[in-house]
């Protein structure tokens, strides 16, 4: 196993978390949104899932295995998680999956739409949507129950280190810090690992002890 931190700078070298049944590449893509892109690959099959095609499609794709792209995933409709979907699911064939909420403003044509609870299937590898309503209406995460360890979770702009992302609204505030809370906190170990839209990986234990101030700030 190699040593990850979950630490990827624009243009720098992608990490690689090494799990028993899945490979995890991050790479920060997109300059001065350093939006992070993430490839799961399914360790005995060698089927992917691509988690925000957000920029520099020929980067992503070569981050990607030998036409083994199964899904590409993005986790919500602002455009600097979707800017090079087009390129990417064209150069890999997959099916591009959003949330029901969030497909109609995508540019991209959504194949798949998905709702909370559905499960995309790569290889022996298995993801859970989780939609958290707030920072857009169609917002999802991403959960893999690694059979081996500790949870997973992939979660765009819904959760970061340090808080929940940004809402529109004090409503929208309320409902997204409600859902991560219910669906998430309450629901998973301290020890899920979390990979965000932007920025460094974080843990649920880690996180847990704030969500009063969180609540308390309004943001």
């Amino acid at each position: 196993m190699t040593t990850y931190s979950g630490h990827v700078r624009p243009g720098g070298v992608p990490a690689v978390h090494e799990l028993a049944g899945l490979v995890v590449t991050k790479a920060s893509v997109g300059g001065r949104w350093d939006t992070n892109t993430y490839v799961l690959r399914c360790r005995f099959s060698g089927d992917e899932l691509v988690i925000d095609a957000a920029a520099e499609p020929s980067r992503v794709v070569a981050l990607c295995g030998d036409g083994r792209v199964r899904y590409v995933v993005t986790t919500h409709r602002h455009p600097d998680h979707w800017g090079a979907l087009e390129p990417v699911a064209a150069a890999t064939r997959a099916v591009t999956v959003a949330h029901e909420d969030d497909a109609p403003a995508i540019p991209v044509p959504t194949a798949l739409s998905v709702r909370d609870g559905d499960t995309l299937r790569f290889g022996d590898a298995e993801v859970e949507v989780i939609h958290l309503v707030g920072h857009t209406p169609g917002s999802i995460a991403l959960l893999y129950d690694d059979p081996t360890g500790p949870p997973h979770l992939w979660t765009g702009d819904s959760l970061f280190p340090g808080g929940v992302g940004k809402t529109p609204t004090p409503a929208d505030f309320t409902s997204l810090l409600d859902d991560v809370e219910r669906k998430l906190f309450d629901r998973l170990p301290g020890e899920t690992w979390v990979y965000p839209g932007h920025g460094d990986d974080t843990t649920l234990g880690a996180e847990r002890p704030h969500l009063a101030e969180w609540r308390a700030r309004g943001w």
